[in-house]
């Protein structure tokens, strides 16, 4: 009986040895309409940051799972992703099913607010996403012209080539602009006729975080950053056998607009390469009033990269160059120089990329991810035939972020960052002297998940240094931190409250420029005794994802100690108006609503309203350049692949203006788009027709330089075609 007894344990004990650990996760990704299946869709189990594709029966296997709670997402491009949540057991086989759509709604998924892959509902801050599709149908050469129409972006301009997002009244070197999470080296932010190029045709998706986004990606973004992905020239991309790709072709008929872009990748076993070619050109665009002249754009670019996708190891290698031109209107009238023809601004970028990943370090790091990027930007300001000044940034810039593994209920990830830039200009319109810009910086984000509610907190040390020849250098040392709440309210819905202290140095043309900047429509003065800028603030955003509505209430409120802006001196120096780069307390707040609500099962209604105030705290003197309040309302209605989506943009009087602005009056647009979307099994093609400014209304935008001079487009069709083959 005891031999028994033993016998019996020991084949129970080896039995238990021999049970899985492991489980399986397998199922089908098929189109909803019509009812096929999806092969090359890209399935990821989020928090174990493993991808595979379906066959060509539209199925995924994931071996090897361990047992848990787990987010998969399947994604396919131009398609909203599907996200769901699976439990695995121990030696069991899971089952989970995706069916994708084209829908008027998407949920997105994140990875520039964290770092990681996250839905917005789950994080700690508000963060915009608009996708390729959506991007696709706004020809643009500028990043501001793509971005203009979200909640709480607005556009800086000197014309169409030169606009830049302005985040929550944030402008300049406060709102940082990056290309797959690092920076574009352009110089955009140093002046008002200095543009961000970009070819939507060839961007995946725009993130923008709105809010300090300093301990991640430094002190420029303490107003926000706005992250353009590409589909493959970024580390979060997945591997795929075969060949995709896309094409692109656009025309406008108020300013003459014609372009085009195309792309591929190909994928062979655990290699990836791919390429990215496009052209945009335009016209001298009209408005109701008059034909605005010498606002005429044109960008060409081609990019192209490889990589390895291993199991461990994963790294790609991208190299990107972008040629454009674009008239600045008005320039030569503005600098006094009326006979010296029109102003013209000639740029060339060319970029250099390396990324690396490893996952499975061991110890307490899950994975790695670094990147390094060269970036050299080069532009000439062309007054008629002659070259008046030429400008040069070449900045070097690296990242590594370690993903710590999950201890219990803390996770998170930290890093370190460097940059070295070099920046000079030659001619007539030389403000600074050449300056190098050095910056160093580590950072630690942190998240603690209870029954009830999540945790986030961390913090950020960054040195910068700058040296200039004759004038003084400076260095500054600064700590940025954060904690912040996200609390699950109901099924679907979320409040999430931001605590945040950020840390800004200033900028290279705050501290050493001197002389006339046309651009700005200032004599500049710089200040070389600046201290570094403070900005604490609180974020509040109550957020609902459903089947049949969707929204999310933004409040925030942000105080800046020494706070750096132009202030007038009361002089006209070489007839432009004297300012000095000075320092002063100021404090933003405001409010940003966006809300999309299934009327019927074909009709989805759409608003949004963003305000904000900001002004110097101590005279209340308003902030330069803030934009004014807006509404937005929107019918989108869907049957089959045919769409409509009138809408209506209320914007606001801006009477609170700067010493140095003028008002501007508020007006109202109609604007009226009709698409039709066909999806097989392996394309998708899209047209889209739209009808802007429908009344020819005419509006002057408040954040414009040339206002006064120059009024927005007026009415205009635009043309869109694209197909994407997968």
């Amino acid at each position: 009986m005891q031999a028994k007894c033993i016998s019996g344990l020991l084949f129970l004990t080896a039995a238990l040895f021999a049970q899985p650990q492991t489980a399986t996760l397998t199922g089908t990704v098929r189109l909803v309409k019509p009812d096929e299946p999806l092969h090359h869709a890209t399935v990821t189990i989020v928090q174990l940051r493993r991808a595979v594709e379906t066959d060509d029966n539209g199925r995924y296997v994931f071996e090897g799972v361990p047992p848990g709670d787990y987010e998969v997402i399947a994604h396919m491009h131009g398609m909203a992703d599907q996200r769901q949540s699976v439990k695995v057991g121990a030696g069991s086989v899971a089952n989970l099913d995706f069916r994708l759509r084209l829908t008027v709604v998407h949920g997105e998924v994140t990875v520039t607010a964290s770092g990681t892959e996250q839905a917005p509902l789950e994080t700690f801050q508000s963060v915009t996403s608009v996708g390729a599709l959506e991007l696709a149908t706004r020809p643009a050469t500028s990043l501001g012209d793509a971005l203009e129409n979200e909640p709480g972006l607005s556009k800086r301009s000197f014309g169409p080539g030169t606009t830049r997002p302005v985040i929550r009244g944030f402008d300049g070197d406060r709102v940082l602009v990056l290309q797959d999470g690092m920076g574009t080296g352009t110089v955009s932010s140093q002046s008002g006729d200095h543009g961000e190029p970009i070819d939507p045709g060839a961007v995946d998706e725009i993130e923008v975080v709105k809010g300090p986004a300093t301990l991640l990606y430094g002190s420029n973004a303490i107003g926000g950053v706005v992250n353009v992905i590409t589909s493959h020239h970024q580390l979060h991309a997945h591997p795929h056998e075969g060949l995709r790709g896309y094409l692109t072709g656009n025309t406008g008929s108020n300013n003459s607009s014609v372009g085009t872009s195309a792309g591929f990748e190909f994928g062979f076993r655990k290699w990836l390469f791919s390429a990215d070619g496009g052209a945009q050109h335009s016209g001298d665009y009209s408005s109701p009033e008059a034909r605005v002249v010498n606002s005429a754009t044109r960008m060409e670019n081609v990019f192209g990269g490889a990589g390895r996708y291993g199991e461990r190891n994963t790294f790609n290698v991208n190299y990107g160059v972008q040629d454009g031109r674009y008239g600045v209107p008005f320039g030569a009238e503005l600098a006094g120089e009326k006979d010296a023809g029109e102003i013209d601004l000639a740029f060339r970028r060319q970029n250099v990329r390396f990324n690396y990943g490893r996952k499975g370090i061991g110890g307490a790091i899950d994975h790695l991810d670094a990147s390094a990027n060269y970036s050299d930007w080069t532009h000439k300001e062309l007054e008629g035939a002659e070259i008046g000044t030429q400008f040069f940034n070449r900045q070097f810039s690296a990242r590594s972020a370690f993903e710590q593994k999950r201890t219990g209920r803390l996770s998170g990830r930290f890093g370190f960052s460097g940059n070295l830039r070099d920046y000079d200009a030659i001619g007539i319109e030389r403000l600074s002297p050449p300056v190098t810009q050095r910056g160093a910086a580590a950072f630690a984000l942190e998240e603690i998940t209870l029954e009830r509610l999540r945790l986030q907190f961390g913090g950020r040390f960054e040195h910068i240094g700058y040296t200039a020849d004759g004038a003084p250098n400076r260095t500054y040392d600064g700590l940025s931190g954060s904690a912040a709440v996200n609390v699950p309210l109901w099924r679907g819905g979320a409040a999430s409250a931001n605590y945040t202290r950020s840390y800004r140095a200033p900028a290279l043309e705050e501290l050493y420029n001197f002389g006339p900047h046309t651009g700005n429509l200032t004599f500049e003065i710089g200040n070389p005794l600046l201290t570094r800028e403070i900005g604490s603030g609180v974020d509040v955003a109550l957020r609902h994802q459903g089947q049949k509505a969707r929204g999310e209430l933004n409040l925030f409120y942000y105080r800046m100690g020494d706070f750096v802006y132009l202030a007038p001196t009361g002089n006209i120096n070489k007839g432009l108006i004297e300012a000095r780069y000075e320092q002063a307390n100021a404090r933003y707040m405001g409010a940003e609503l966006h809300a999309d609500v299934r009327l019927t099962p074909d009709v989805w209604f759409h608003t949004g309203l963003d305000i904000v105030d900001a002004q110097l705290r101590v005279t209340r003197t308003p902030l330069p350049r803030i934009p004014p309040a807006r509404a937005r309302f929107a019918l989108d209605y869907r049957r089959g692949g045919f769409g409509l989506r009138p809408e209506w943009v209320l914007t606001n009087r801006q009477s609170q203006v700067f010493p140095t602005e003028t008002p501007t009056a508020g007006y109202g647009l109609f604007n009226i788009a009709a698409s039709y979307n066909y999806a097989t099994q392996h394309a998708l093609h899209v047209f889209n027709v739209a009808l802007v400014n429908a009344a020819d209304q005419l509006y002057r935008n408040h954040l414009s330089f040339i206002k006064n001079l120059a009024a927005e487009p007026g009415r205009g069709v635009r043309v869109t075609y694209t197909v994407r083959f997968f």
